[in-house]
């Protein structure tokens, strides 16, 4: 995922910190990297016996899902496209060389991107003000016959009990709310078109046979291993720099309580912590000449 895995930073680009940005998002995908498997597995499963001589992972982070396409597509030309030259930079340095990298901002360099029999986009398009135009420049990339994946949305990471013996219960579902809002402020800040975001209707507009969508879970229960913990500790202070002062001050010193490194009460350590989200992939092909 951008992800998505997933950049769910709300963050202006200019005021982005891309080396903080490539190790979050990298152990975020490499967390989610068996149900991201099942999904680059089930696009194989979609393509059948057809050739896919070249994949483009669009908003490829630093570039986990394209090794994961390089190793379902073993004959294919993988290309992580990116907007960060950061992030393709660990691209290239994860890969070996194995996969080739171009820098593109999107949507004005959508037709830089050549063709493709297979195209994946986690979390990147709800960054573009109209995504239906972002899926139909995408959709307009693929060869005869070509998959176009989309992972959007799903189900939002769960990794704390509604009592954590901290202040008033049922923090995670406001942080959620928090997130939310976040989002929304986001999308209206990029003047983007209002629609349903109903994406398997959205990807037939763009002139794709729509070819079902997939949710595939992370469950990872407590306890959790210690890059689990240290990813979600990172998570958490995020979310408190991007929404914090919408939160009230007793939510506030419980985020501050579980970001504390060296106290008993921070994720680090808590033994009740967990981790659960789910995937959705869209799917869509385009039709045969």
């Amino acid at each position: 995922m951008h992800h998505h895995a997933h950049r769910h930073t709300h963050e202006h680009v200019h005021d982005i910190d891309w080396g903080a940005l490539c190790s979050h998002l990298e152990r975020e995908a490499e967390l989610h990297t068996p149900a991201l498997t099942q999904a680059t597995n089930w696009l194989r499963d979609l393509l059948g016996g057809a050739g896919v001589g070249r994949a483009l992972d669009v908003g490829s982070g630093p570039g986990v899902v394209a090794g994961l396409l390089a190793d379902a597509f073993p004959g294919a030309e993988v290309v992580a496209v990116d907007q960060s030259s950061a992030l393709l930079e660990r691209v290239r340095t994860r890969s070996s060389g194995r996969i080739a990298t171009q820098q593109a901002q999107l949507p004005d360099e959508f037709g830089r991107l050549g063709t493709a029999d297979l195209i994946w986009s986690a979390n990147a398009v709800h960054h573009l003000g109209d995504q239906q135009a972002a899926l139909t420049a995408l959709a307009a990339s693929l060869r005869p016959g070509g998959l176009l994946a989309v992972a959007e949305r799903g189900l939002p990471v769960r990794f704390l009990p509604r009592d954590i013996g901290l202040g008033r219960p049922g923090l995670q579902a406001r942080l959620d709310a928090g997130n939310e809002d976040g989002f929304t402020a986001m999308r209206t800040e990029l003047l983007g078109v209002d629609e349903v975001e109903d994406w398997p209707a959205m990807l037939a507009r763009a002139g794709l046979v729509p070819t079902g969508t997939r949710t595939i879970l992370t469950d990872l229960p407590a306890p959790l291993g210690l890059p689990a913990r240290e990813y979600l500790r990172t998570r958490l202070a995020r979310q408190r720099d991007q929404f914090g002062e919408h939160l009230n001050d007793e939510d506030r010193a419980t985020v501050e309580a579980l970001l504390h490194a060296d106290a008993p009460t921070s994720i680090l350590w808590r033994p009740d912590a967990f981790y659960l989200t789910a995937t959705t992939v869209h799917t869509a092909r385009a039709c045969t000449a």
